[in-house]
């Protein structure tokens, strides 16, 4: 994977991760509870598809909640050895701190050259994706599970999004996820179900 210090010349990738909305759809929709570690995203290939989605240089931006005044060290410290720029933010109880800071970076990124992935499959960020779709020359994609996709997200599409799946785009997972989702017909593997 190259880092953007490897290639400061080079357009970027910006990947904005809102970890709380992964871990929260993974864990009630899909698994019906807490992720298992093999059952959690593996965050250093979500960077690698990054970098060859578009094959260029990556800067991944990871945020955290912090309100309460504590971070997940050992899971800040994986990051950061993965190439990971965690982002712990802090706010007042009633405040969506993580949402509010990426849509700060969103919008400081409109006029900032480089390209988008979020993941998340928060309808919240649509505004700020708009905003970074009007640009001609940028590429803006979403990091998610499609079906758990916001359905306003997902209209940005005819925009010009280009959405990945975490699962089967990425192959973000060691094991396979138990989701009910629409299978393309060349995708469909009857050996799955037997």
């Amino acid at each position: 994977m190259q880092t953007t210090e490897q290639a400061s010349d080079a357009r970027t990738t910006y990947v904005l991760v809102d970890g709380e909305n992964i871990d929260a759809t993974l864990g009630s929709s899909i698994l019906n509870g807490r992720p298992s570690p093999e059952q959690r995203p593996r965050w250093e290939r979500v960077l690698d598809f990054a970098a060859r989605a578009w094959d260029q240089p990556v800067k991944g931006l990871f945020f955290l909640n912090a309100s309460s005044g504590t971070m997940p060290m050992a899971f800040v410290q994986a990051l950061i050895a993965i190439g990971f720029q965690p982002i712990p933010l802090a706010g007042e109880s009633y405040e969506k701190v993580v949402d509010i800071g990426i849509k700060r970076m969103l919008t400081a990124l409109v006029d900032h050259p480089g390209d988008v992935l979020l993941a998340s499959h928060d309808g919240d960020f649509v505004p700020e994706m708009e905003q970074l779709l009007e640009s001609d020359d940028r590429r803006v994609g979403l990091l998610a599970f499609r079906e758990f996709t916001s359905s306003a997200l997902n209209q940005l599409t005819a925009n010009g999004l280009q959405t990945f799946d975490l699962e089967h785009d990425v192959q973000a997972f060691n094991v396979q996820l138990p989701r009910l989702r629409i299978i393309p017909l060349a995708e469909f593997d009857p050996l799955r179900y037997l």
